[in-house]
């Protein structure tokens, strides 16, 4: 493998929860008097930590959110994981490659550590990250587009940026990896390539990427 650490999302990536949780972004905003459908939480909220939400709200309507939206988004998002979610089809196979050629790897969400730990939970993927390789912009305090995450996980893991490379399927993902000077590979199972503009490659299915990395 030609980098020395591969950095992967979380939502998206390894668990499939796009779908669920912009469902109920969408739904609960609309709920507090914010209309926004499905394609607008996904255009506007994928890939984003949670202030995100409460920015462009204020900006948008000059209102703020309630100050229990996230303990009640992360409640019913949890509860619908527990239900719902899992695992990105072909993930596990990949995971078990980088370990037989000795790679390292992490995940650098923009989601919190309790949602990371609910979701690894929930499709088994607990057992192949520890504490040690878990990142969330809780970490650092700004979120993706912003290349601090990422720096922060290149960082705890003791690589420099041009020696990682980052997977991601949103484009504040991609935009993030960029501005961190990481090499970008761009999953397209929900987002088009075109809106994932700055990856080095671009993949449909999980069984591809070994060779990208190759």
């Amino acid at each position: 493998m030609r980098y020395d650490l591969v950095i992967f999302d979380n939502d998206g990536v390894l668990v499939d929860s796009e779908p669920i949780s912009n469902t109920i972004l969408a739904g609960y905003l609309t709920e507090l008097g914010h209309p926004t459908s499905y394609e607008e939480s996904i255009r506007d909220y994928m890939g984003a930590a949670v202030h995100r939400v409460h920015d462009l709200v204020k900006e948008r309507t000059g209102q703020s959110l309630p100050v229990d939206f996230d303990d009640t988004l992360h409640a019913r998002v949890f509860a619908a994981f527990e239900r719902e979610l899992v695992a990105v089809d072909g993930v596990t196979e990949v995971l078990e490659k980088l370990v037989a050629e000795g790679a390292s790897y992490c995940v650098a969400s923009s989601g919190s550590h309790a949602r990371i730990r609910v979701g690894h939970r929930k499709t088994g993927l607990e057992g192949w990250f520890d504490d040690g390789t878990v990142f969330s912009a809780q970490d650092v305090g700004r979120g993706k587009p912003a290349p601090d995450l990422f720096l922060h996980a290149a960082a705890r893991m003791g690589v420099v940026p041009e020696r990682c490379v980052v997977v991601e399927d949103s484009p504040l993902g991609v935009a993030a990896a960029r501005a961190a000077g990481m090499d970008v590979y761009g999953f397209t199972a929900m987002t088009s390539a075109a809106k994932l503009d700055g990856a080095k490659g671009y993949f449909g299915a999980m069984a591809e990427l070994p060779a990208l990395l190759a």
